[in-house]
């Protein structure tokens, strides 16, 4: 028998569950507190009838997460986890700090199958998804481990969260309750290399979350040799994509743009990628790509970067950003601390 995952339930569920259990409706309120508090065993949940914490051991099951590996920059305090999950598996999660407050990029699977050629995560392909639940414990961990608050939420770790729909979906409304970790949708990223179809469902939710897509490349042709993804929906398709999400939700979309050194950072890509931006209600987000062992990839040099940055912005009054880059003495771009640990 499959035991019910209590973590990954709404307080309205855990209601129900109470009820088709032999319980009254309130005992699932209680064990959404205290579930909310971070309990490790049900029956730390002291306020709960003994009857009723048999049955939960019996029937449901608390998801719960360890620490493999923590390490910690000693250039700007950024954190990256390692956590392993109950069947053996591990993800990473990485804490930034910042001016407006504590960061968690989280991931969403283990692994991933979209096979974009610069990115540690997906090198071994797709494990599995990960639950609600499991998404909900890299956030609660990060602030367990650190001792701070954490006030938003990106999912750009491991895996391609549109990859696993319903499960992201899931874990957006859980963290985002009042009642639970209460951090707002406008405080949370979602970023998608690009699966239109499913860019498409998330426009009809209209969350106030921000998409962040994965461009990469301003030509199908080079999209194509980076990014598998582009083999499917040419830019065409997924700027259509873009533009319908945009009028759905008025939410700017944030694209962001991974600059290798001779691949994609010439003033032809900054124009061509201007062009394809201008006049979108847009947001650019420049990446010094994270060079990985299995790629000879480079990280674009300073100079090349402004004058990317000073084509898109000055010539096509594109906002653009440069992502400032945090645990760099760490390898903090996620898939490699997993990568270490499988190959021992």
């Amino acid at each position: 028998m499959e035991k019910t995952d209590v973590l990954s339930l709404f307080p309205e569920e855990l209601e129900t569950l109470a009820v088709s259990l032999g319980e009254q409706k309130f005992r699932g309120k209680q064990l959404y507190d205290g579930l909310n508090r971070g309990v490790k065993t049900f029956r730390e949940i002291t306020n709960l009838p003994r009857r009723f914490l048999d049955v939960l051991e019996e029937q449901a099951e608390l998801r719960s997460m360890t620490t493999e590996r923590k390490l910690v920059s000693k250039l700007d305090g950024t954190v990256k986890f390692l956590f392993g999950l109950q069947d053996g598996e591990a993800v990473e999660s990485v804490f930034m700090r910042y001016k407006h407050g504590n960061t968690v990029c989280i991931s969403t699977q283990v692994g991933c199958r979209m096979g974009c050629s610069f990115c540690a995560s997906t090198k071994a392909g797709l494990k599995r998804s990960l639950t609600p639940s499991e998404m909900l414990l890299q956030v609660k961990c990060a602030e367990q481990e650190t001792g701070e608050k954490v006030s938003n939420i990106v999912l750009m770790g491991m895996g391609e969260p549109l990859d696993n729909y319903d499960n992201v979906l899931r874990f957006l409304h859980l963290v985002n309750r009042k009642e639970g970790m209460n951090i707002g949708m406008r405080h949370i990223s979602l970023s998608t290399c690009g699966l239109v179809k499913e860019m498409d469902r998330l426009a009809e939710e209209k969350l106030q979350i921000t998409l962040s897509v994965s461009l990469h490349a301003p030509t199908d042709e080079k999209r194509r040799e980076i990014m598998p993804i582009a083999r499917l929906y040419d830019l065409k398709t997924l700027m259509a994509a873009c533009d319908r999400y945009t009028a759905k939700t008025a939410r700017r979309i944030s694209y962001e743009y991974a600059l290798i050194a001779g691949i994609n950072d010439t003033p032809a890509d900054a124009h061509a990628l201007g062009k394809l931006l201008q006049g979108r209600l847009a947001h650019l987000n420049l990446i010094p790509v994270n060079p990985i062992r299995e790629r000879s990839y480079q990280r674009s040099g300073r100079e090349a970067i402004q004058a990317f940055a000073a084509i898109t912005e000055s010539t096509y009054q594109v906002s653009t950003t440069v992502r400032r880059r945090l645990g760099g003495d760490i390898d903090a771009s996620c898939g490699q601390l997993r990568a270490a640990r499988d190959q021992l």
